[in-house]
Order: structure tokens, then sequence, then C-alpha cells
């Protein structure tokens, strides 16, 4: 997607597309479900948590490391093995992206910069940590083989991303949210961790939107329910730009949110059983 700012707001644009406005009424009807059940008038805090916690171990799951609950549950080491730090770095991310709502409208580049410092966390001497790739440098994304933009791309493409961002829109949290997730998978801007970058931006946007102000309604949940190969499939058509392609995105993006909508639903009725 071509994201330089100007008069007309593309990501509005992006919401008047086939479909795109079913997806959005779906999701909100949904979101506003999930907000209604009686649990979350006394335990929201609890559902929370536990939304935060599958988030992170269904985002892991994208990048490589499809553990099972209950393992990245009960761990407290994951520094050693690769999968062990795909699964850490989610976890901080999941934890951080509910503390960076405030700067996210005023500095978006900053707050990604900052995540990927809390992914990369434990890189002790890695100066690409933190900080957009340069020319030449490598980047480890095991899931995502599309072309890799070259870095003075990236570079031009963030910065419109940032500008659309700041200036705010008019399109639906789903289109925004979706939007920045692909472009950020797409760009792949730093050395590592892209994929879970990109699915933490989506939650702030959810978040710092007012679609899910309480952070229960974990997308990452949705994509790994769906697979890796719908998941690439629907980046696809992020990728080709085309008006079906990007409503497949948004679309599938918004499966997502259902679904981590249906997940946070079986937890409340756990709860209301007391079984969890």
């Amino acid at each position: 997607m071509s994201t330089n700012a100007s008069s007309v707001d593309p990501l509005a644009t992006l919401g008047s597309l086939p479909g795109v406005a079913d997806s959005v009424d779906s999701v909100r009807k949904a979101v506003d479900r999930v907000y209604g059940h009686r649990v979350m008038r006394r335990r929201s805090n609890e559902i929370t948590s536990e939304a935060a916690l599958r988030g992170a171990r269904g985002s892991a799951a994208l990048s490589g490391a499809d553990w099972a609950l209950e393992e990245v549950r009960r761990r407290t080491d994951f520094g050693v093995e690769p999968e062990a730090r795909t699964v850490g770095a989610a976890l901080r991310l999941t934890a951080e992206a509910g503390q960076l709502l405030s700067i996210w409208r005023q500095s978006p580049l900053r707050v990604l910069a900052r995540l990927h410092l809390v992914a990369a966390s434990g890189a002790a001497g890695d100066d690409t940590v933190g900080r957009p790739r340069l020319a030449g440098e490598a980047v480890d994304e095991p899931l995502i083989e599309a072309p890799l933009p070259d870095a003075s791309e990236v570079t031009g493409r963030l910065d419109g991303l940032a500008e659309l961002i700041i200036a705010g829109s008019s399109a639906p949290a789903l289109v925004v949210a979706a939007v920045v997730h692909g472009e950020l998978l797409a760009l792949r801007p730093f050395g590592s961790y892209n994929g879970l970058v990109a699915r933490a931006a989506e939650r702030i946007v959810l978040i710092g939107s007012g679609l899910d102000p309480k952070s229960i309604c974990p997308a990452e949940v949705g994509h790994a329910e769906q697979g890796r190969a719908a998941y690439l499939a629907a980046f696809e058509g992020y990728l080709s730009g085309t008006p079906d392609g990007m409503a497949a995105w948004i679309a599938h993006c918004g499966r997502a949110v259902e679904l981590g909508v249906r997940e946070s639903t079986a937890v409340c009725e756990a709860l209301q059983r007391g079984a969890a």
C-alpha cells in the first residue's frame, strides 16, 4: 500500500472496499457481545491477563514457536533456545503494548523502535536493535518470504505510515490495524522479530482506537487459529495492493479479532462456571 500523506485519507478509502464494511460491522458486534458478558463487570482484569497470555502464545506460534498454552504459562526461562526466545519476546511485547498507547499517536516510530528493543531484549552489543535496518543488513524473519524492500524504501514508507497515524483517520479501527500490521510485515524494518512487532502494533491500534480498550480480544489468537497458510495467503493480498487483495487482508484481520473474541468469551464462561 502507498502510504504517502495527501489531502485524501487513503485508510478511509479502504473502508469503502466491497465487503470491508461487513467485516467491520461483524467485528464490532462480536466485541460488544464479549464486553457485555456479565463476568466482565467483576473480573475484567483476569480476562485481560488471560487474553494477553493467549495472544502472546498465538503470535509466537506464527513466528515458529508453537507451544501449548500451559507450557507458556508454566515456563519461566525464555532465554536459551530460539523457540524459547521467541515466546519470551511475544510475552514481553504483549505486556509492553498497553504502556505505549499515549505515545503511539504522537510518535509511532518511537513506539516501533521500543517494541523491537523489548522483543530483542538480551541481545547485548547488537547495534541493530531498536532501529530500522540499514542498507546491506540481513533480516531474520522465518515466516515471511516476500521480496524485501531496500532500506531507503523502508525509511520512506515508515515515515508515510507515521504521518497517517499522527494525522488521524476516519477509517474504522479494524482497517487501520490491518494496514499497520500488513505494512510492517511487508517492510520488515528490523533485523529480527518483525512479525511479533507487527502483531503487537496491531494490538496497540485496536486498544488505542477504543475498539478493544481493555485488550480482551486477542487478534493474535485468531491469526494463529486460522493457520500460517491462510495468514500468508491473506498477506499476499495486502502485498498485491489490489482492492480485492486489500479487502481480503482486512477481512482476515477481522476474522482474527472475532476468533480472539470467541477465545475470551470461552474464558468468561469458564470463570462463570468456576472452572478457571
